[in-house]
């Protein structure tokens, strides 16, 4: 490179400075050829050392099936059960949703408890455990056909399998204790219902044996008898009236067409029951008598308690009756209902690990050297050709300035 002749009356415009052309990148990069060697050789030895340091991480993987939305009964009911338990998750596909319920804190405690996770990493809080399962675990899902895919790495294989099933054992269990299934909430339901039932048909199967043994055998007429029959009936439609618009009140709003239907039929027994209790007139205390009150109107003052006993008995087991049926039908619909999640393929430990792949480590530690160097000596000459030219710029400055 010459330099270039300075005239005393030489501008900043006269110094109109060209990029360096082609043939003398080329001439630059065949000077500086050994540096550029030196340091491929450097970045690849490097690229090397570190690929064959670098720990062999494995991925197991495994598939899910979550219940499509074509499905009827069961499997929709339960997406749509789950979907208002978890309020935001509402809005959620049902893959969406099981993918963010196998990133949930109940599935990772399990996942700590059962593996003892914080062992395993190192780690003693939460978020530490969070961000060590994020980097573990992958899950994504397809769109068109729904199917989860669960991938999870570690540096042992039969860890990572463990890992990914793990994951399927505790959303099992997770959806298990929230009872999403339509069938299954009417079973815990009436199993609820029924144990109360039992109860309150011993005590009063026990307060009608003390009263039957204190006061004796007492014969009703008939009159009295279809009195207490039709309260009692009356009673039991109520209840089981009730039982049913508290099942449907887990899933269904105020206005659902069947919730207002059950409301309009329990005001009509209920109407139907007062107009019983007050045919008869009022009582000496001025107030509506009871069925009980007016049938026990014509027996002994003594049988008042035997009567009452007597219509609770009939009244509980009426109910128990009822309990059962309600209860083997959910049963039998729980039964029939198929896995909310099925695992299409078991997590098994990899053959071959996924990463770190030591060939593609060696080729990024030659392309670093190579590009690296060439910058380097490029750089090395820009700076060569500034300096070369920095008195003719000085000196265009000073006479810029003159007057």
């Amino acid at each position: 490179m010459t330099n270039v002749p300075v005239c005393a009356n030489t501008s900043i415009d006269d110094l109109g400075e060209e990029g360096p052309s082609l043939v003398e990148v080329l001439a630059w990069l065949g000077q500086g050829k050994r540096r550029i060697a030196g340091l491929v050789l450097a970045t690849t030895l490097l690229a090397t050392g570190v690929a064959l340091v670098y720990p062999p991480v494995f991925t197991a993987r495994t598939s899910l099936l979550p219940p499509g939305s074509q499905q009827q009964g069961g499997s929709a009911a339960a997406v749509a059960a789950l979907g208002q338990l978890g309020g935001g998750l509402l809005q959620k596909t049902p893959d969406e949703l099981y993918v963010a319920l196998l990133k949930s804190d109940s599935v990772m405690t399990e996942l700590d408890t059962s593996l003892k996770l914080r062992e395993r990493y190192q780690i003693n809080s939460s978020a530490q455990l969070r961000h060590a399962l994020a980097q573990a675990v992958r899950v994504s899902t397809d769109k068109k056909s729904g199917v989860i895919t669960l991938e999870a790495e570690d540096k042992d294989p039969v860890f990572a399998a463990q890992l990914a099933n793990a994951h399927v054992t505790a959303l099992t269990h997770l959806l298990s204790r929230l009872a999403v299934g339509e069938a299954k909430q009417r079973r815990v339901f009436f199993e609820a219902q029924l144990k109360e039932t039992k109860e309150n048909l011993i005590q009063a199967e026990q307060n009608f044996r003390q009263l039957q043994e204190s006061s004796g055998v007492i014969v009703l007429d008939k009159q009295a008898e279809a009195m207490i029959s039709s309260a009692t009936t009356l009673r039991t439609q109520i209840a089981a009236r009730e039982v049913q618009m508290k099942v449907l009140r887990t899933a269904a709003t105020a206005q659902n067409p069947e919730v207002l239907r059950l409301a309009s039929e329990l005001s009509a027994l209920r109407s139907e029951l007062a107009r019983i209790e007050v045919s008869a007139g009022s009582g000496s205390s001025g107030a509506p008598p009871s069925v009980t009150e007016m049938a026990v109107g014509k027996i002994p003052e003594a049988a008042v308690d035997f009567v009452r006993a007597r219509r609770e008995l009939k009244l509980q087991e009426t109910l128990l009756e009822g309990m059962v049926r309600q209860f083997e039908l959910a049963k039998m619909e729980e039964a029939k209902e198929g896995p909310l999640l099925q695992q299409i393929d078991l997590a098994v430990p990899p053959d071959r690990k996924s990463r770190p792949s030591r060939a593609l480590i060696v080729v990024a530690g030659v392309l670093a050297g190579l590009v690296g160097g060439c910058i380097w000596v490029l750089g090395a000459a820009m700076v060569r050709r500034q300096k070369s030219q920095l008195p003719q710029q000085w000196q265009a400055l000073r006479q810029a300035w003159r007057w």
